[in-house]
């Protein structure tokens, strides 16, 4: 339960064992789909290119994000009561938050890759991809870790300590924090860590689907745009629902409106868009399903090695044979 004013109580009794189940079952897929991802990306995958680099580091995040939902699905079994301290407090949810604009980021470079692929290949043929696709990944762990750490190493948070002895875990700050500290992590959240990105997401991939779409003899024209629609239905529905909600949630913590029936809906949606936001780890290894031939013979237990096909897909293999169609030896 949350007072936002003295007149005005926020409380959404459904949260408790509405997140306890979501994320028992983003867990078990969860966990289960990106350790067989990562041993796919890393133990049968061969002759890689530069997507591979972000696949690979987008499986890493959502690993590391179900590794702490347990701690998460405690917490909300009790009814939002932490017990393991306020160090772990940080951690988890430091992590959970990392895991959102990581997975974003991760999104816009394959994004940018493929558009750069397909709609100038020569361009394409001309950089060293593989070079800056590794400089990229290692820029933004960092800046990751450069937001991480103070917030980890920093000053214990404030949260409440309810009148029933429940404690809070990163959530229900003070209003000093929300117009103070808070302020320039939400402010750079939501326009840098997902404005930009998603804004260059939804202008790009409708132009390299509009490209593929126009060659007529692909067989496998389909397959590729079914990747490019499964990205775009991860940003849409995960992504998009939660930093609206977010940037609401923001405003009425802040005091820029202070509607009783307006602030309780906002709050209650946003359990919601919470629970929605972690179910992209487990749509994720969905679409190296989609992406990877190789991937997608494991999966079905046809680990015979295919015949040399041309395949027109958005991840391709040798970008030295780059064409209309791909060369895939997956």
């Amino acid at each position: 339960m949350m007072n936002t004013s003295s007149n005005c109580s926020l409380q959404a009794n459904f949260q408790y064992h509405f997140f306890s189940t979501i994320y028992s079952l983003v867990f078990i897929l969860g966990m289960t789909e990106n350790a067989l991802a990562l041993y796919v990306l890393t133990c049968k995958v061969k002759n890689t290119t530069q997507s591979y680099v972000y696949f690979i580091n987008l499986a890493i995040v959502d690993t590391m994000f179900v590794c702490m939902l347990p701690f998460r699905i405690h917490y909300h079994i009790n009814e939002n009561n932490w017990i393991f301290g306020d160090i772990t407090c940080r951690i988890t949810g430091t992590l959970y938050f990392t895991n959102i604009y990581l997975s974003i980021g991760f999104f816009t470079c394959i994004c940018v890759d493929r558009y750069v692929a397909v709609v100038h290949p020569v361009t394409y043929l001309r950089i060293k991809i593989s070079y800056y696709s590794i400089m990229i990944t290692v820029l933004l762990w960092a800046i990751a870790a450069a937001i991480m750490v103070p917030l980890i190493l920093g000053g214990r948070l404030d949260n409440f300590i309810e009148h029933n002895n429940k404690t809070a875990c990163f959530e229900n700050f003070s209003l000093r924090s929300w117009t103070t500290r808070m302020v320039p992590y939400n402010t750079c959240a939501l326009v840098f860590g997902f404005v930009i990105p998603f804004s260059i997401i939804m202008i790009s991939y409708p132009l390299i689907a509009k490209r593929i779409s126009k060659i007529q003899t692909s067989i496998h024209k389909k397959k590729a745009l079914r990747t490019i629609y499964m990205i775009l239905a991860i940003s849409i529905l995960c992504f998009l629902p939660y930093h609206i909600t977010h940037l609401l949630h923001f405003m009425m913590r802040i005091k820029l409106f202070d509607h009783c029936a307006f602030a309780s809906f906002i709050y209650k949606l946003r359990r919601v868009t919470l629970a929605l936001v972690s179910i992209n780890c487990c749509l994720n290894p969905i679409m190296y399903y989609l992406t990877s031939t190789s991937y997608s013979g494991l999966i079905t237990l046809k680990l015979r090695r295919l015949r040399a096909k041309k395949v027109y897909t958005i991840y391709d293999r040798d970008v030295t044979k780059f064409n209309c169609t791909y060369r895939n030896k997956l």
